[in-house]
């Protein structure tokens, strides 16, 4: 007796619910995104070996280009508020609501205070275009010095963030001594703990890293 052929159907998958949770999923990104700011200067970093992780948040970074100008910058928009006016009561600056909100919306800054409110004064494009001729924040190795404006921006942030971490990034080609006057900035305020910004490198073989870290390896 023949057996009863049951007809093939083709497979029918509705892609509906999968697009619905792609473009959720797009959605979701987009807002949720941080963008990182535009630096000022571009900054080749030495390298180093080390693998200690930069902080997410909370970040004040001081960024030293090859030239030795210095320029301040945290991550947080609003503590970005709450600092320049911090600074503009410390130093009088008379600055206007708007020009502090223009401070805090921006990346960076490596302007001297006397032409701050000029600066914060202009558009952003504007400002962009400044900075790529600015002098750069004005430091010195010790902290009461009226030359140290940098001394300033880092108490102000630290200040109205006690939970800012710091990192220093530097162009290997930037001369120590500014290097140098920044640390002896953050000692005079007994700080001690910040990190600076390296291009990792590979361990170099027959060190005492290198032992350390394929031993460590071997045990796990």
């Amino acid at each position: 007796m023949p057996k009863a052929k049951i007809p093939r159907k083709s497979t029918n998958i509705d892609m509906t619910a999968m697009c619905d949770v792609a473009f959720l999923l797009l959605t979701f990104f987009m807002l949720a995104t941080k963008f990182k700011p535009e630096e000022p200067v571009v900054v080749k970093t030495p390298s180093s070996i080390s693998e200690i992780p930069l902080p997410d948040v909370d970040i004040m970074l001081l960024t030293v280009d090859k030239t030795g100008r210095i320029f301040f910058s945290i991550d947080n928009k609003i503590k970005r508020k709450a600092l320049i006016e911090d600074v503009n009561k410390a130093k009088n600056l008379n600055l206007s609501e708007e020009e502090m909100n223009s401070f805090a919306i921006g990346a960076s800054i490596g302007i001297k205070f006397d032409q701050l409110k000029s600066f914060l004064h202009l558009s952003p494009l504007e400002q962009t275009e400044v900075e790529k001729s600015a002098p750069g924040i004005p430091v010195d190795s010790t902290v009461l010095s009226p030359d140290n404006e940098l001394a300033q921006w880092i108490k102000s942030g630290r200040n109205t963030n006690p939970r800012l971490r710091i990192c220093i990034k530097a162009d290997g080609d930037a001369a120590y001594p500014k290097v140098q006057n920044i640390i002896k900035t953050l000692e005079g305020y007994k700080i001690f703990r910040f990190n600076l910004i390296t291009n990792l490198k590979a361990v170099p073989e027959g060190t005492a890293a290198y032992a350390e870290k394929h031993s460590t390896a071997s045990a796990k």
